[in-house]
Order: structure tokens, then sequence, then C-alpha cells
């Protein structure tokens, strides 16, 4: 979403192992166009901390981004994931990827996340087999998990009520990670899910789409 319109090089080169490292190798490059997107807009009200925090938010604030700015770069070399990503709740979508938010009339934000309309209370399930990375509030997430699934893939799950892991625990595919809630920056009870690849958000519908081995 935030790369310009415009003709880009896909490139990847292959290496040899074992009897063939000699070879030169495969390369492979595809041009492909990013076009210019519409984005729906939506204002949203929620309580006046979230868009005139006072000095001690501001000072939450401000630790919580130091926060994600260590975990979320964090990279772990291996992949851990396994097949398919599956939905982490079985509801409908209330909002997508890309929607552009304005908070009491002033602050805008881009959604970079997939809603699901679930109340609180509902199980949220990992999307795939991985680590948690950061099971802890924060200000604006509200309760947050954060699960590693290795190779800078990371799947996030916030404004939960309750967390059922705690940092540092292995988690499968489908295991409970928490239930859905309406802390942090939320108009009312949902499920946000995001998914960030080596530093990018991405658009969770598409991951989920995804037939993979």
């Amino acid at each position: 979403m935030e790369t310009a319109p415009g003709s880009y090089a896909l490139e990847l080169t292959g290496s040899p192992s074992g009897a063939n490292a000699k070879s030169s190798g495969l390369t492979f490059s595809r041009k492909f166009v990013i076009a210019k997107a519409k984005y729906p807009k939506v204002e949203l009200t929620v309580s006046k901390q979230f868009t005139e925090p006072n000095p001690d938010q501001v000072k939450q604030i401000d630790e919580d981004q130091k926060t994600k700015k260590d975990y979320l770069n964090r990279l772990t070399p291996e992949r851990g994931w396994s097949g398919k990503f599956d939905a982490p709740a079985d509801a409908a979508i209330s909002d997508v990827f890309g929607t552009q938010r304005v908070f009491n009339g002033k602050t805008q934000s881009s959604h970079l996340g997939l809603d699901f309309r679930v109340p609180s209370g509902t199980p949220v399930d990992a999307m795939n087999q991985g680590t948690v990375l950061l099971a802890r509030p924060l200000y604006f997430e509200g309760n947050c998990v954060v699960l590693d699934h290795g190779q800078g893939l990371l799947t996030i799950y916030m404004h939960l009520s309750q967390f059922t892991v705690k940092e540092g625990d292995r988690v499968k595919r489908g295991q409970q990670v928490g239930l859905s809630g309406g802390t942090g920056r939320a108009t009312g009870p949902h499920l946000h899910v995001a998914v960030r690849w080596q530093g990018t958000y991405l658009d969770p519908a598409r991951l989920i789409q995804l037939r993979l081995p």
C-alpha cells in the first residue's frame, strides 16, 4: 500500500550447493506494475485520550513505540510456519485493509489490518504455528499478541480482553492465543489482525487466501 505507482522488477537469485556448487546458479526476473488504488474513508469516534493524550499518556505512547520498534523488527532466520494460514476467527469481516480513518475529526491513519466482527470474549486462534514474541497491553493496540512465524513474518492480534499465552510460548495453528475485546483505540469489541513481513504490513486476507505447501 505504501509503494508509489510505477513499474518494478522482481528479481530472484539461487546459489547452488553441494555437488553443483561450482555452477553459475539461477536467476529470474519479471516486471510488474503497481497501480494507484482507492481506499474507502471512514470517520470514527473514540475516547479523547486517543486523539489528545495527556503528558503521562504521551510518555506511555513513546515507550510503546520503542517496544514495537525493538520486537517487531526482530528476525528469526528459520521458517516457523507450515502450510496455509487460517483465519483467526470464524466471523464476518467488518473492515478491510487500507481503509483511511479519521478519528474524532482530526487524527488520520491507515487501517493496516483486517477486522473481524466478533463480540467480546470470542476465542482468537493462531493463524499458523510460531512463537509468542509479544503478549502485553499497548496504548493503541490494547492487549496485543504478536506471533513470530520466522523469516520476518509476524501475525498480530489486537484489542484482546484476555491473554491465554505468554511471551516465549510455542503455539500451533488453531491454538487459542486470547479472547477478543475492545481494549486500546477501538470503537467497540472486535478483533484486529495484522500481518507484517520484514517490516512491511500486508493484507491479511491475501495471506489467508494463499495455497501454501
